[in-house]
């Protein structure tokens, strides 16, 4: 909860540097602020997931750019549906869409209380072999290798 709760300041603070630093993207009063910002959450944890789905290849092919297309896309349709939140143009949406994924690359340590999603270990073992034609060593049928418990393991 305390991951959402972040996630939502850290759009609330996007919506409105947006419509600080863009003419065309407004909002009314805190309230509206507040209805737009659950709204994108909603959008961003059940539309998001299908859109990013569908258009993957669309995704792989722009690098990572249709995500930010997918994000303006759902920006212009918060504006669609809340009444006092305006967006003039699908350009305008790219750039706030723009602007909240730079805010939460920004905050993303905070977010996520400082834990990183993806570990590497690296084991600098020698074994005793021959040298292969790569220049690599071999380990030869008689070594065994230890594996530890979280170790992966690909042997081919």
């Amino acid at each position: 909860m305390a991951v959402f709760l972040k996630r939502a300041l850290v759009s609330a603070l996007g919506v409105f540097l947006g419509s600080s630093m863009l003419s065309g993207i407004s909002y009314e009063d805190s309230s509206t602020l507040i209805l737009v910002v659950l709204l994108l959450g909603v959008f961003s944890a059940i539309l998001k997931p299908m859109l990013v789905l569908f258009a993957l290849p669309f995704v792989v092919l722009t690098m990572g750019i249709g995500l930010l297309v997918i994000n303006a896309l759902l920006y212009m349709f918060a504006g669609y549906l809340v009444d006092g939140f305006e967006v003039a143009s699908f350009g305008y949406a790219f750039m706030g869409a723009f602007i909240i994924t730079m805010l939460n690359l920004f905050f993303n340590n905070w977010i996520n209380g400082g834990k990183s999603y993806s570990r590497v270990n690296v084991n600098r073992r020698r074994s005793v072999g021959s040298v292969g034609p790569e220049g690599g060593r071999r380990q030869s049928s008689a070594e065994g290798r230890r594996i530890d418990r979280n170790d992966d393991v690909i042997d081919i």
